[in-house]
């Protein structure tokens, strides 16, 4: 049997890649095979950097397994910690996460996409959310995609499951680079090991602050963090890192992060 997901982990950084032929599609056991590797991931202090991507050329992920439902796999079934794909409902996961979208990257796998902080392309990569001529709803993608990309633009994908290319999704701010697709996955290792490079308190903070700010009133989130009223924001106001950063300044050399 072929493994469902392979996982890589080198110098903090895990890679996990969706392997399952022909198109990489998400059925309950797999989520839920997801969702365990990256809970152990926000969970282990010496991790510190996630890459998600796909095995092959052709396929980063379509989503759903419409085979696996078919047979039986109830689309209201359980998905997991962190439900579907295992990253989109993870509570407290405040690492950073690169997608490396290596090919057909629509429905499910487009929101999956959109929990990850980067996004990377092959340029040959292909986006959509095709739900609409399912008779159905993309529901994670309804809540993001307009608040990553122009509205008029997010709403033609959701209303008509139109496709579009890297360079397109690029041009309106949803991938941050197209590689090549010989060189996708090394510029995503470089993309991790510059990540993991920096201070993971600070990362958490920042992750913490975006997300809640989505829904708050940027002067109650700005007297929140000034109130120390986050638990990341007050645990690097008071470490070691912090004043790590002040003292390399002064001294004109590297800081030296702790993660403490």
């Amino acid at each position: 049997m072929t493994e469902p997901v392979l996982t890589k982990r080198e110098s903090g950084i895990l890679e996990v890649t969706l392997n399952r032929p022909a198109a990489n599609s998400i059925d309950l056991a797999t989520s839920r095979i997801l969702g365990e590797i990256f809970a152990e991931f926000r969970d282990d202090p010496k991790m510190r950097v996630a890459i998600i991507t796909g095995a092959g050329e052709k396929f980063f992920c379509p989503g759903w397994d419409l085979k696996a439902a078919a047979d039986g796999d109830a689309v209201d079934g359980d998905y997991g910690v962190g439900g579907f794909g295992g990253l989109q409902e993870l509570g407290n996961f405040n690492k950073p996460v690169i997608a490396a979208v290596n090919g057909i990257c629509c429905g499910g796998g487009l929101e999956l996409a959109l929990s990850a902080d980067i996004i990377l392309a092959a340029g040959h990569a292909r986006f959509a959310l095709p739900e609409i001529t399912s008779g159905t709803v993309a529901d994670a993608a309804s809540i993001k995609l307009p608040k990553r990309i122009p509205y008029h633009i997010a709403m033609e994908m959701l209303l008509t499951g139109r496709w579009i290319d890297a360079e397109e999704a690029h041009r309106w701010g949803l991938v941050n680079h197209i590689w090549p697709a010989a060189d996708l996955r090394h510029n995503a290792w470089e993309m991790a090991r510059l990540l993991a490079s920096g201070p993971s308190l600070v990362y958490a903070a920042i992750k913490e602050i975006v997300r809640d700010a989505e829904d708050t009133r940027f002067q109650d989130m700005l007297n929140r963090i000034s109130k120390r009223q986050l638990r990341t924001v007050d645990v690097l106001y008071g470490s070691e890192d912090n004043l790590e950063g002040a003292l390399a300044f002064a001294e004109k050399r590297k800081p030296v992060w702790k993660g403490r």
